[in-house]
């Protein structure tokens, strides 16, 4: 069989597992990506050809691709981070490509989309309100009580989120957005406990989910300067089972095919009632990955490239096998460049992060309590010994 040409975009440096999988299966591997991102370490044995772009202009970009389209017949576009997921469907409509297009694209980038879709879907979501129109946001003011968020609708994890008090407030923060107000959303704010779903979907069925809890919010972690931890959720429990149910629901609801997906719920700490928050069509960042990897024997990245793959060459697909063991992670910026984590010696430990200027572990183990006992205990540790705060971007892209 003729190799099959796949190109992965990506303006952030990511998504290495995918590259080195999808060469694996015996395709040809593009990568367009940006110009300063050419020294990372990408899997350049596992690479074709590389394209770079200075700065990103879909025309300049769409008719690139063209040109390279004249002796390279593309048969597939992948966007690897969250941030291409909008550009890349562009382009996919632009050229006629299969895979995920522009509107359904928008349910897994646009936060205003998505929960349009969900509450139309039944699926319950926090009250919320777009910017567009005085009347209904004074309506909006006057019938739901505050605090709210101020939500950008196309950022990623937690960058550009405000809390606003009072209508006075929601007010002076519309006026300060002038022309760009079309661009956010409001949203009730509803303290609570908010999990992630880490997913594979194939033939617009979830084939494999993994849930679990951030034991501090991506919100608290942004605009407080603390220490990001996330941890496996007790598996059978009430919680899991309704999140994984969840999770499925808004698949289907927003026309998820095939691929990757990373959803976020919250349970209200007042009713306990779940509430959808945002998805997106790829894998989760801050190395939750590897969080789930070593909770479950599946590599979200590879199996991601394998889906990919065999959809294209009208294989059947075979997740491998599973395992439920419980993993953690925890993850802080660090007051030194290179942390000695050496002093970390628990036989739990399966990760540890080399990057500079941070400090992160992953813990496995067949007990919950156990991994959260030791991501409390190295919190504590870390906040003591390494920890360093910068403010909260506006932007993931400042």
């Amino acid at each position: 069989m003729q190799p099959l040409n796949f190109i992965c975009i990506s303006t952030y440096f990511k998504g290495e597992d995918f590259i080195k999988q999808c060469k694996a299966e015996g395709n040809q591997v593009y990568l367009l990506t940006m110009k300063n991102l050419e020294h990372e370490n990408w899997p350049w044995e596992a690479i074709d050809d590389v394209f770079y772009v200075e700065n990103w202009n879909d025309t300049d970009v769409i008719k690139g691709l063209a040109y390279k389209y004249r002796s390279i017949k593309f048969d597939r576009f992948v966007a690897l981070d969250d941030f291409d997921v909008e550009n890349v469907a562009a382009i996919r409509e632009h050229f006629r490509m299969p895979g995920m297009g522009s509107t359904t694209a928008r349910y897994f980038r646009d936060k205003l989309a998505m929960r349009i879709k969900a509450k139309e879907e039944g699926i319950n979501v926090p009250e919320f309100t777009a910017l567009f129109n005085d009347g209904a946001i004074n309506n909006y003011a006057d019938n739901v009580s505050p605090p709210w968020l101020l939500k950008p609708r196309s950022e990623a994890s937690a960058a550009g989120i405000k809390k606003i008090h009072s209508k006075d407030e929601l007010w002076e923060v519309v006026h300060s957005l002038g022309d760009e107000r079309d661009d956010f959303l409001v949203e009730k704010f509803a303290p609570g406990d908010v999990y992630h779903v880490d997913g594979l979907n194939v033939d617009g069925k979830v084939l494999f989910s993994r849930v679990s809890k951030y034991l501090d919010t991506p919100f608290e972690v942004a605009h407080g300067g603390g220490i990001f931890r996330s941890a496996t959720c007790e598996i059978g429990s009430k919680t899991e089972k309704a999140l994984t149910k969840m999770n499925a629901e808004v698949m289907k609801a927003f026309g998820m095919q095939f691929g990757a997906s990373h959803t976020e719920f919250i349970a209200s700490k007042a009713t306990g009632e779940l509430f959808f928050l945002e998805t997106s069509s790829r894998v989760g960042g801050a190395n939750l990955a590897e969080m789930v990897a070593f909770a479950s024997g599946v590599n979200l990245w590879t199996e991601w490239a394998r889906i990919e793959s065999d959809t294209l060459k009208k294989q059947t697909y075979k997740l491998p096998k599973t395992h439920n063991k419980y993993a953690g992670i925890v993850v802080s910026l660090s007051r030194y460049e290179y942390p000695d984590t050496s002093s970390f010696t628990d036989e739990e430990i399966v990760w540890r992060m080399h990057k500079p200027w941070h400090i992160g572990l992953i813990v496995v183990s067949e007990s919950s309590e156990r991994v959260l006992e030791l991501l409390d205990m190295y919190t504590s540790r870390i906040a003591n010994e390494f920890h360093a705060s910068l403010p909260a971007p506006d932007s993931l892209r400042d």
